[in-house]
């Protein structure tokens, strides 16, 4: 068996650097894409960036004012409102967003073609906020007006961050055109995927379930041969009503033909199902 040791706790300070670093990297990244990206090619995918730009089309308001205007009052709101903390780093995400917007605004669009606009200004704004939300903060903005929404209507609070994105959405396709809108469209569903991304990574493990006659050879085989934990669940046959143990034990990708050889050899008619565990904390695995 491999031996293993508990990794010593983050320093605190160490820790609120680098979280409060990942704020600004991550609000600097979305003020890029949005300058860059998006408003050249009038591409409002949602939330108060989005706002910014349909007034910056109809009045020519500076979009870094704009932001700034509406992300702290909602702050403020939120708070005030939600009885949560919010925490100083969201605060401080909500004033340096409009910050690095006026400071990039004068940076030239990146392409002239709005498809890609569209694409790698959604990237590029997920990036920055998954960045930002790994620093356990937010930028506030929309998302504060969907938890307030949430908190009065009990609409779930995916619906209510839903309906403000899309009112957003359909007022650029009034204001700009249908292409305008399915642009933002296609920015807002690639801003969401790229938060994804960046929340789980591509570090995807499986987390398999084994049912098999020889439960114990096939744990003991686990443990010494895989060299992973393993756990042990009580079930009930579907078809025999008869008790069954199962075996659950979550392997990284590379571990997962070692896995069913072992199974495979032990017992060829266990029955395994694998499925994708795409955030796997503890031991062996991330750490908290």
């Amino acid at each position: 068996m491999i031996a293993r040791y508990r990794r010593e706790p983050m320093p605190s300070w160490l820790l609120n650097i680098i979280e409060y670093s990942l704020v600004a990297i991550g609000s600097f990244f979305v003020a890029m894409a949005f300058n860059v990206f998006l408003l050249p090619h009038d591409v409002a995918s949602g939330g108060v960036a989005g706002i910014s730009t349909i007034t910056k089309s109809l009045f020519g308001w500076e979009p870094s004012l704009v932001q700034g205007l509406l992300n702290v009052p909602l702050f403020i709101a939120g708070v005030l409102i939600l009885g949560k903390n919010f925490g100083i780093k969201s605060l401080v995400g909500t004033i340096l967003l409009p910050f690095f917007v006026f400071l990039t605004k004068e940076l030239p669009a990146a392409t002239p073609n709005p498809l890609l606009g569209a694409i790698f200004g959604g990237m590029g704004v997920g990036l920055g906020l998954g960045i930002v939300f790994r620093g356990k903060a937010s930028t506030g903005g929309i998302d504060l007006a969907a938890q307030i929404l949430h908190k009065f209507t009990h609409l779930p609070l995916g619906v209510c961050v839903a309906l403000f994105d899309g009112m957003i959405v359909l007022t650029a396709t009034f204001v700009f055109s249908v292409e305008e809108g399915l642009y933002a469209l296609i920015g807002l569903f690639v801003t969401s995927r790229t938060i994804d991304f960046v929340q789980v990574g591509l570090n995807t493990s499986k987390n398999v379930l084994i049912v098999s006659d020889h439960v114990e050879e096939v744990r003991k085989a686990l443990l010494e041969d895989v060299d992973r934990g393993v756990t042990v669940l009580n079930a009930t046959g579907g078809y025999t009503d008869k008790e069954r143990r199962i075996i659950m034990c979550v392997v990284a990708q590379n571990e997962f033909t070692k896995l069913t050889q072992i199974v495979r050899r032990i017992d060829p008619n266990a029955f395994v199902v694998a499925m994708n565990a795409t955030e796997v904390l503890g031991e062996g695995f991330k750490s908290h």
